[in-house]
């Protein structure tokens, strides 16, 4: 596992707790927008210092009694084997640990919590997905000797800049929705990517939930895709309105 830095010290990226955040470099995604481009792209991790694990665990170590818990993000942290093996140390210190992921692997994520090494997860969802079954061609089309199945369009790839099997994030979601962890699920609204019309249909994907997060893009230096540093968020009001039609959907729904 490759750590590309530590925030030591948060308010915001555990809810209600105060945190350290480790950023974990390494990523499955190429989002464009993503404003890490050091955490994720191979060519500039290699150029970047890395801070060795003994040094984090001495800092949690020296900062229990005031730190509630530790954030792990990225890049994404999945991608490691060892990750298990790292969040567990930091519980045995009797941290909280919560995980920012994007819901690519889902065998990961279930091991991590069979062996109950996280206490929140926060997945991102970052497109819609749409079913459609095919419709044949002329009214009376002759018998096929073999099944159609439904055809799946989706944004996903254009968001994450990579083609994908998206069995996996629905893998992800319904293993969250099993309520074994605290967890949300968040989507970062870009201006040229997503509208409220897919925030629409992210919602009804998802429900029932038990949270959602609605995060206003905004760009802080430089991005994966460099025409993304200079795109301006929605306005307020835009995700004003997306949450008073969704929030039926959700037993939470928030703008952050």
């Amino acid at each position: 596992m490759i750590i590309g830095g530590l925030q030591k010290n948060t308010l915001i990226d555990y809810p209600e707790k105060i945190a350290a955040t480790i950023f974990v470099s390494g990523c499955n995604f190429r989002c464009p927008f993503c404003h890490n481009p050091d955490l994720v792209l191979p060519e500039r991790i290699k150029n970047q210092p890395q801070i060795p694990i003994e040094d984090i665990l001495k800092f949690l170590e020296e900062r229990k009694g005031f730190l509630e818990g530790v954030v792990l993000c990225g890049g994404e942290p999945t991608v490691h084997s060892d990750l298990p093996d790292f969040a567990k140390k930091i519980k045995n210190m009797g941290y909280l640990v919560k995980l920012d992921t994007n819901g690519y692997n889902p065998e990961m994520l279930k091991i991590m919590l069979n062996n109950k090494l996280l206490d929140y997860v926060a997945m991102d969802i970052k497109a819609p997905i749409e079913t459609q079954n095919p419709k044949p061609k002329t009214q009376n089309p002759k018998p096929k000797t073999q099944n159609h199945k439904s055809k799946v369009k989706n944004k996903y790839e254009q968001v994450t800049g990579t083609k994908i099997k998206l069995e996996n994030i629905e893998k992800s979601i319904k293993i969250l929705k099993q309520g074994k962890v605290d967890y949300e699920f968040r989507t970062t609204v870009i201006p040229g990517l997503l509208t409220k019309e897919d925030i629409l249909k992210i919602a009804k994907w998802l429900s029932p939930a038990k949270r959602y997060v609605l995060q206003n893009f905004q760009a802080k230096g430089e991005t994966v895709d460099s025409k993304f540093a200079q795109v301006r968020p929605y306005p307020d009001e835009y995700l004003k309105e997306i949450q008073k039609e969704i929030k039926s959907y959700f037993d939470i729904c928030q703008i952050r």
